[in-house]
């Protein structure tokens, strides 16, 4: 049995391995990607947040104006 098998692993083997570092690439593009997406996502909300905060700055400034009109 033991002379039979280095046989059967080497074949097995010499696909085995190509397909694994394939996969290991295959796998960190698509971690990168996965990141990268993210990092875009917590920018936009940043932006998203500080148009917010203006608007509702602005909204303050009407409503003073509207109560500084009305009295």
């Amino acid at each position: 049995m033991r002379a039979i098998f280095p046989f059967f692993f080497f074949p097995f083997s010499g696909i085995l391995v190509p397909v694994v570092i394939v996969g290991i690439v295959f796998w960190y593009k698509a971690r990168e990607k996965e990141i990268q997406a993210q990092q875009e996502l917590r920018i936009r909300e940043m932006e998203h947040q500080r148009k917010i905060k203006e608007l509702e700055v602005e909204l303050e400034k009407a409503k003073a104006q509207q109560a500084g009109s009305k009295a």
